[in-house]
């Protein structure tokens, strides 16, 4: 079953470029997700009762592609693996059917930001 862990506010919770090997279901508190880019960062989002975040980490063998860092002590579930985070849904099927919205959401965010700069792209070229 997943861990509970406690983080005090200000601590990072893992940086760009970590290799991830767990995704964090947030209980109480809150954690800012976000980028550094050109030396300034940039907030992405917040986290809070409830959500959850650095899931990728259990889909792909990738470095983390975000920073995470708590802004309200958190109380976090933490689960480690993929077989665990398989067990986890199906006990927690609520959470499962919310896991599956957002993560759809998320990848419609995406494929939306790729056909802009693609259009972005294809405008450029025409204007040559």
């Amino acid at each position: 079953m997943a861990s509970i862990v406690t983080v005090k506010t200000g601590k990072i919770i893992f940086q760009e470029g970590d290799k991830g090997v767990s995704m964090y279901i947030v209980l109480e508190g809150s954690v800012e997700i976000y980028v550094v880019l050109k030396g300034k960062e940039v907030s992405l989002s917040t986290m809070k009762v409830g959500d959850f975040f650095g899931e990728m980490a259990l889909f792909r063998d990738k470095p983390r592609s975000a920073c995470a860092r708590v802004i309200q002590d958190v109380r976090m579930a933490v689960i480690e693996n993929k077989p665990q985070l398989e067990k986890f849904l199906v006990d927690n099927p609520l959470f499962a059917s919310k896991m599956v919205n957002i993560m759809a959401q998320r990848l419609a965010s995406t494929n939306d930001m790729l056909f802009q700069k693609i259009n972005e792209l294809s405008a450029r070229k025409a204007e040559f």
